[in-house]
């Protein structure tokens, strides 16, 4: 129950999905995470890494553990059906070009369309 508690807690599965393209520094990550504040970054952080799922690197950005990235994997399947429900909600489709105009990149999880890949493992 103690993944439930660290997971559950608001932030912190956003800063592993953010962290699954690989590390980021603390701004960066703060950008990607809508500008959360500062104070509950650094909280969301420490937890984090005491927990072993990320870790900080030698030049203070932060990346995902073997553990966390374990974790990540667990996150797809939720993905997918993020995508599915909000299709359901959204007939319409949601097209990405907010993202894209935005200068995101599509991350190397997901296909041409936004949408998740699926792991062999799920």
């Amino acid at each position: 129950m103690a993944a439930l508690d660290l997971f559950g807690r608001r932030w912190s599965l956003r800063i592993l999905w953010e962290l699954r393209a690989g590390p980021l520094g603390f701004r960066p990550l703060q950008k990607r995470c809508d500008d959360m504040s500062s104070s509950v970054m650094r909280q969301r952080l420490t937890e984090l890494l005491d927990a072993q799922v990320i870790h900080q690197l030698p030049d203070s950005r932060y990346e995902l553990t073997p553990l966390g990235q374990e974790a990540r994997h667990t996150l797809n399947p939720l993905a997918r059906w993020a995508e599915r429900w909000a299709a359901t909600i959204d007939p319409q489709g949601a097209d990405h070009t907010d993202d894209q105009s935005a200068g995101r990149v599509p991350h190397p999880d997901t296909v041409g369309d936004w949408t998740p890949k699926r792991d062999s493992a799920d």
